[in-house]
């Protein structure tokens, strides 16, 4: 659009700077979109709350170039034991083991505050992006040309400016939502729970669990998790009647800690209550105006997937955006960023839903029928599953027409061997649109300029551990087409049906 020359115009507004803001602000910012994002806090919020990633955010932050300094935050998550009623072990939820399929260690554990300081220095390198902190926004209106915002200072004093786009990052209790009209769906979870952070010494460390743990005991669920460094987590379960904000005065935290800590064996760093929600947003798109992280989504976080599932919604926009602000895709495109992130949403929420659904059990005798129905899922014995089976593919959206369990998946990001060293795949594949071939039985490609071409195996680049050759094997294919976000549009198993594949893609996107 053109902006009249007394307006201050970006091509995109991002309302809130937290961790979706600043990540969609790096994301638009490395590829030269002129964007402002503002907050109403100057301060980065200085205790932790979110705890865990995943090695698909891992790969994201790669692709910034700060993974090296996340990582400093940074530890593995170790599998979380699970102790029934009678503290009897019924099942562990772990990650997938060596070699792993992203190139990053399948699930972390990190500590916020610093890392999202790491996220703002990202931003701060991009030259096309303008941060104003202490800015709150005061209304939103749009037309058919632009999205203009409202904007107020500490000062008092407010302007307008306008934008071609504008992300809501703006957290659960979201302005730009609000005044969007847009309501929340509740998917039917409403749970109270006390959340402790702590700095454990070394006393307290000798009395704490050496795994992380969930205790399903029907008279006070408890969660526990071993942070970075001397870390821990405890998220305790409330019971009907007690009052919230009492139970996070530190008498009350102590006495729930009791069974294994005293106020001598470490520091309380932060006890905050909550309801665990399960909500989703009923539009994440109002014509230029698009929802993202907690603006449009809550979630229990079981499997420590909140923050994630925000960055997840990011990746997803930003390289739609990008598409579009440059002419390359209309403005259809962005009507699959809702439908692909909501419907992931909805389905990895049923599933934590049906895990909290088990661990918030507080009735004695449907306890001991749940701690039997578990341990005979696993034939008698207590069971492994991976975090990484809980989320889900994407199932719907921008993905091929022809079926493949390939299709919605992350392609693998192995560790690849050249001139006597190992770099990681997207260090040589890049970030946008990718066909990956089959060395060993490549098809002919004759794919669009902008998609960049790479073979693996055979005379092609080599791979240490065999990561795709299996994955090609196992989804019956020797061709990928793989999309800006890592996820596989669609495969192919030989020539006609690669250009075919090709051929669809290119009607879909121009």
């Amino acid at each position: 659009m053109s902006a009249t020359s007394n307006t201050e115009h970006h091509q995109v507004v991002i309302i809130g700077f937290g961790p979706t803001g600043a990540f969609a602000a790096s994301l638009l910012g490395r590829e030269g979109v002129t964007a402002l994002a503002i907050d109403r806090a100057r301060e980065i919020y200085d205790k932790p709350r979110a705890i865990a990633l995943d090695h698909e955010i891992m790969r994201l932050f790669d692709n910034l170039g700060i993974a090296e300094q996340v990582s400093r935050y940074v530890a593995p998550f170790p599998a979380s034991e699970h102790f029934g009623a009678q503290g009897q072990l019924i099942r562990r939820i772990d990650m997938v083991g060596e070699p792993y399929p992203l190139g990053y260690t399948p699930s972390m554990v990190f500590t916020q505050p610093p890392v999202e300081q790491v996220m703002r220095d990202r931003v701060a390198d991009c030259p096309s992006v303008t941060v104003e902190l202490g800015t709150t926004l005061v209304d939103i209106r749009q037309d058919a040309n632009a999205a203009t915002v409202v904007l107020k200072r500490e000062d008092g004093s407010t302007r307008e400016v306008t934008a071609d786009y504008v992300i809501a990052c703006d957290g659960a209790s979201s302005t730009v939502r609000q005044r969007l009209g847009i309501g929340f769906e509740d998917l039917d979870f409403d749970e109270p729970w006390l959340v402790v952070d702590l700095l454990v010494n070394d006393s307290g460390m000798s009395r704490l669990p050496a795994t992380a743990a969930q205790f399903c005991d029907p008279a006070r669920p408890t969660t526990y998790i071993i942070g970075p460094g001397n870390h821990r987590r405890f998220e305790i379960m409330l019971r009907p009647g007690e009052d919230r904000h009492a139970m996070e005065r530190p008498e009350q935290v102590w006495q729930l800690l009791s069974p294994w800590l005293s106020p001598e064996d470490g520091e309380l760093w932060r006890a905050a209550s909550y309801r665990f929600h399960a909500l989703v947003a009923g539009r994440w798109r109002d014509g230029r105006v698009l929802l993202a992280g907690d603006a449009a989504h809550q979630q229990p976080p079981f499997i420590g997937q909140g923050m994630c599932q925000g960055l997840r919604d990011a990746a997803n926009l930003s390289w739609k955006l990008i598409r579009v602000l440059r002419g390359q895709s209309g403005p259809a495109l962005l009507d699959s960023y809702e439908v692909e992130r909501s419907t992931h949403v909805r389905e990895l929420t049923t599933r934590i839903k049906a895990i909290g659904r088990v661990i918030c059990e507080q009735d004695p005798v449907a306890a001991a029928a749940r701690d039997a129905r578990i341990l005979a899922e696993g034939g008698g014995a207590p069971r492994t599953i991976t975090r990484q089976e809980i989320v889900p593919p994407l199932t719907t959206g921008l993905l091929a027409t022809t079926a493949n369990a390939a299709n919605g998946t992350l392609f693998p990001q192995p560790w690849i061997l050249r001139d006597g060293e190992r770099v990681l795949l997207d260090a040589i594949a890049g970030t946008g649109w990718r066909l990956v071939l089959d060395g060993r039985r490549a098809p002919s490609a004759q794919a669009d300029a902008h998609i960049h071409v790479i073979t693996i195996g055979g005379s092609g680049l080599s791979e240490e551990s065999g990561v795709v050759a299996r994955w090609f094997e196992r989804h019956g294919c020797s061709a990928a087409l793989v999309r800006p976000d890592h996820y596989v549009y669609g495969v192919a198993a030989d020539t006609p049906e690669l250009a075919a594949l090709l051929a669809e893609l290119h009607e879909r996107l121009n």
